[in-house]
């Protein structure tokens, strides 16, 4: 080679090594550049899995590093206020209202709207009860049952073993704000006079009395709400109430439950910090039978709330894809295992 082919040469390496040792620098600048989106993880698992999903999205269609933060609700909105946490997937507004309003009236918290919209909580039955089961050859013991007024005819299903006398209703778990809400009304619907008002130790055995009853064919009656991983596995029926009126709630509670906010919440200093993650967040929103599909998935493999955002992304494609760009969506696609 002569001495000026080989020189030409060293300064094509000579550039491409450069070239190729800053691309990796080029990324890290970038990825550096954008500032940690800290969720806060409360307790159950629903909004730990929704966390899940949202960072997945975030960091990998995004480009920005995730954290999660174990924390109550209490302090998690403090923390939130304070822009210590960036995001709250599900808050459950009505349960912390008077936080809620002078947080929002201050300007500190930025609510985006619904993750899940129609979530729900109620009586109900197993549905074999009223539509029968010819797959495990169960008839309907129940076919007029429609609403809550219709539970004196067939009380006698429910027997309360302990006073068979009354059928048994399964309420809620004691201490509990929406056991004393269901005390009561069974009072106003007259069904105090047919059923014994019975209180399980704690939700476990609740979901639990659920899940022996319809194992069985039996007949189940009582309280639950959603979403949760027993209305993702068993199918039920909710029962009618009159409609909920404001006034009559705060006098008998003799009407169904209200309706209940269940939405994002991020501190007002994240629509500087990540513009692009807020315009993601507002599109963001799932519905109950896909938080019950995902919460049963979860308990029957037994997965981690990481895995559960996997599945998710995986199954309900068509969902998340509608909350960001086809280039983003291909981000995020790629990155899934």
């Amino acid at each position: 080679m002569t001495k000026r082919k080989n020189y030409i040469f060293k300064v094509v390496v000579l550039v491409f090594g450069i070239s190729f040792l800053l691309l990796p620098f080029s990324s890290y600048a970038t990825a550096a550049s954008k500032k940690l989106v800290v969720f806060g993880d409360n307790s159950w698992d629903s909004v730990q899995v929704h966390n899940r999903i949202a960072a997945f999205i975030i960091q990998h269609g995004y480009g920005y590093p995730v954290n999660y933060i174990a924390v109550n609700t209490a302090p998690l909105m403090l923390g939130l206020s304070k822009g210590e946490i960036d995001v709250y997937m599900e808050s459950w507004t009505q349960n912390m209202q008077e936080i809620y309003d002078k947080m929002i009236n201050n300007g500190t918290i930025v609510d985006l709207g619904p993750n899940f919209p129609d979530s729900w909580q109620g009586f109900l039955v197993p549905t074999y009860m009223i539509k029968g089961d010819p797959a495990r050859g169960i008839k309907a013991t129940a076919p007029d049952l429609k609403s809550v007024f219709d539970l004196p005819k067939y009380w006698k299903l429910f027997k309360d073993p302990e006073n068979p006398n009354k059928g048994r209703f399964h309420n809620s778990i004691p201490g509990w704000q929406c056991t004393k809400n269901n005390s009561k009304k069974l009072k106003v619907y007259g069904l105090d006079k047919y059923f014994t008002d019975f209180m399980p130790g704690s939700d476990p055995a609740l979901a639990g009395s659920i899940a022996a009853a319809y194992k069985k064919g039996k007949a189940w009656v009582g309280y639950y709400w959603a979403p949760t991983w027993v209305l993702g596995f068993y199918d039920m029926t909710p029962l009618e109430e009159p409609s909920y009126d404001p006034k009559i709630w705060k006098t008998t509670n003799g009407c169904a439950y209200g309706p209940f906010d269940v939405n994002i919440l991020v501190n007002s200093g994240f629509q500087k910090k990540a513009p692009e993650v807020i315009e993601f967040l507002k599109k963001y929103e799932t519905s109950t039978a896909q938080n019950n599909k995902f919460l049963a998935y979860m308990r029957e493999s037994k997965g981690s709330t990481q895995d559960t955002a996997i599945w998710f992304l995986k199954k309900y494609e068509s969902t998340w894809t509608e909350w960001v760009s086809p280039e983003m969506a291909k981000k995020v696609k790629a990155a899934l295992p």
